[in-house]
């Protein structure tokens, strides 16, 4: 008993010490008192309008408040342009907390125009003696009048004149249109927000649709060499949700643009590396605003009309009425007049849901329009009819229509009354245009109405090229079996559209509003630089075989060696660098628009990792010098989004 008593002893002596030795609870510096705080405030004596500004205290962070703004600047310099009586005040941080300070109050009895003379501040404004009201760039109904929308949205290093501070992630600008994205701001007045040189730098803001804010008036300070813009008391013109949530400092904006009717002012995200940037316009802009005339809906056929006329796997193509739906109305923006019912071959014969039309398959089987390429916008054509037959040349101007140079009767007569041909200005103009696998194989062809904004429109469907290919697969099968194919990685295609481009290797494209094109080296999906990655050859038997080379890089990690997903890095090994020899089979799937192979696509080995199903191939393109094939990169396997990559690939002379 007596050594369980000792154990308990010494376990209670080491409690007893270890709370003696326990260290105190950190305490806070003692608060400086605000009559400890020593700075200064004085007047340049050659410029009275230059105001300096010291902090004298040790240890502490100034906290200047004054009539251009705020500053924590220990030395700081304001010049004021104008006479007025003007406060500064200063209060300071420490570690022990803030100190408020005092107020110094300074009579400035003199004036110093050469402050404001800079171009800006006229343009911001409107000069001396004199203001400029600004709106924000959206109305209450829905109108943005100059800028695309009221609010843009780029990385923090947006800068003036849309240039960046500094190159990288962060240089970026995505101009957000309205109403396309009307989430970041509802259809409302905003108010009004006037600069003002009246004796002296005055905002004043009277927020409409900014809740908690009303009208302010304050000062501001434009600094013409930054480029940036200070407000005290007020805070700009804004919509009615980044308020706080995601501006938290409305005291220093970064003037993106300025002219005499608009204006841009970016403002960092709080917690994000990114500005919000507002699109003003002026007052006198927006009273005068006129909205552009829009001109007549046009159809919305945009494509390449002297190619699509005729190239498949020649310089012609032949055309002939679809007998299921050969014709309809179409308004001046291509929207069919009637809704069709049943087509040709149904048993109830060609119909539109509220009245039956002519139809006669014998006058429309025996009409074929043979287009042959000469040049960029020209080429002949022969044109049968049940009538006889039409020769001569044709011209396609950008308008998308076609001048045959002689009045042409496609038909005449068919249910005693429907009769197609050309224009008095001998010309039709295509309206659509339908694709299969990426060749065009059908066409509307639209007559103009004299007295009417529609088009009467026949329905054609291409036969064949110049080959004597029976329809549109053989002449697909036709050009992939031409020849062997690679990579272009020397982007010897170049096809320059509206969007952006489609060149080789890879493109990263909606193909409606946007494109990149990455070079090899620069993307993992486009390869590496000067590596030839082998051809893919399609034969007549419906085989494949693809030379691929495989170049495959390691690296140690972790005592371990593991294989590169991508590109490689500084260090990395190339462990293999052989060609492997692929065979396989391969099919057309025309209705799903697939091209479906049972071994792997020829590809860089960079993207092997992104890419589950290499063999479920879309076809955006096939043509005599190009095929153009989409893959679904994994979002899982990639780590990026999930996005059809298309591969561009040329014949491979070589």
């Amino acid at each position: 008993m007596k050594k369980l008593i000792n154990i308990y002893s010494l376990i209670l002596m080491a409690l007893v010490l270890v709370t003696g030795c326990q260290m105190d609870e950190p305490e806070l510096d003692d608060l400086i008192a605000s009559s400890e705080l020593k700075y200064s405030v004085t007047q340049n004596p050659d410029d009275p309008n230059m105001v300096i500004l010291e902090s004298l205290t040790p240890g502490v962070i100034p906290q200047w408040s004054h009539p251009m703004g705020r500053s924590t600047k220990v030395k700081d310099t304001v010049r004021l342009a104008f006479s007025g009586t003007y406060k500064f005040v200063y209060n300071a941080s420490a570690s022990g907390g803030f100190i408020q300070g005092d107020t110094t109050t300074l009579e400035i009895t003199t004036t110093n125009l050469t402050y404001i003379e800079d171009p800006l501040w006229n343009t911001l404004t409107g000069g001396q003696n004199n203001s400029k009201t600004w709106l924000l760039d959206l109305n209450a109904d829905g109108v943005s009048k100059y800028w695309l929308g009221p609010m843009y949205f780029s990385g923090d290093v947006w800068r003036w004149d849309n240039t960046c501070s500094e190159e990288g992630d962060k240089c970026w600008i995505w101009e957000a249109d309205w109403p396309s994205n009307n989430w970041i701001a509802a259809a409302n007045d905003y108010g009004t927000m006037t600069f003002s040189l009246e004796g002296g730098a005055y905002i004043n803001v009277d927020h409409m649709n900014s809740p908690g804010r009303g009208e302010e008036s304050g000062t501001f300070f434009l600094d013409a060499d930054a480029k940036t813009i200070s407000m005290t008391d007020a805070a700009p013109l804004m919509n009615d949700w980044v308020d706080g949530a995601n501006i938290a400092d409305w005291s220093m904006g970064y003037l993106i643009s300025l002219t005499d009717d608009a204006m841009q002012i970016g403002y960092k995200d709080k917690g994000k590396e990114e500005f919000i940037i507002f699109n003003y316009i002026s007052k006198e802009y927006s009273d005068n605003w006129v909205p552009e005339e829009e001109g007549d809906p046009e159809p919305p056929y945009d494509g390449d009309a002297n190619g699509d006329l005729t190239t498949n796997t020649s310089t012609s193509k032949t055309w002939e009425i679809d007998l299921d739906y050969p014709y309809n109305w179409h308004d001046l923006g291509g929207t069919a007049l009637n809704e069709v019912a049943t087509l040709g071959t149904d048993s109830a014969g060609f119909a539109f849901t509220t009245w039956v039309p002519p139809y006669d398959a014998g006058i429309f089987s025996s009409l074929s329009m043979k287009l042959t390429k000469t040049g960029d916008a020209e080429g002949e054509y022969v044109i049968e009819t049940n009538d006889g037959v039409y020769e001569g040349t044709y011209l396609v101007n950008e308008q998308n229509e076609i001048d045959f140079g002689q009045p042409i009767t496609f038909f005449s007569g068919v249910g005693g009354w429907l009769n197609f041909g050309t224009t008095d200005a001998n010309s039709l103009r295509i309206l659509m245009a339908e694709e299969t696998a990426g060749s065009v194989t059908g066409i509307w062809l639209g007559q103009k109405a004299v007295d009417k904004d529609e088009y009467l429109s026949v329905h054609l469907k291409a036969t064949g090229g110049g080959s004597g290919g029976s329809d549109p697969e053989d002449a697909l099968k036709s050009i992939l079996v031409g020849s062997s194919w690679k990579l272009d990685s020397e982007r010897t295609y170049d096809v320059p559209t509206d969007w952006g481009a489609e060149q080789g290797p890879i493109i990263f494209s909606d193909f409606a509003t946007w494109a990149w094109n990455p070079l090899p080296g620069e993307h993992y999906a486009a390869g590496e630089a000067d590596v030839d990655y082998g051809q893919m050859t399609f034969m007549e038997n419906g085989t494949i075989e693809i030379v691929q080379r495989k170049r495959v890089y390691t690296y140690e990690e972790g005592g371990e060696t593991l294989v590169r997903n991508g590109m490689p890095v500084d260090g990395d090994v190339l462990a293999s660098n052989e060609e492997v020899t692929l065979t396989g089979i391969w099919a057309l799937d025309i209705d799903e628009n697939k091209l479906r192979i049972s071994v792997p696509m020829l590809h860089p080995w960079t993207c092997d990792f992104a890419v589950a199903e290499w063999g479920d191939l879309t076809i955006h393109r096939v043509e005599e010098d190009v095929i153009v094939l989409k893959v679904l990169r994994d979002a899982e396997l990639s780590g990026e989004d999930e996005f059809l990559m298309a591969y561009v690939f040329v014949p491979d002379n070589g």
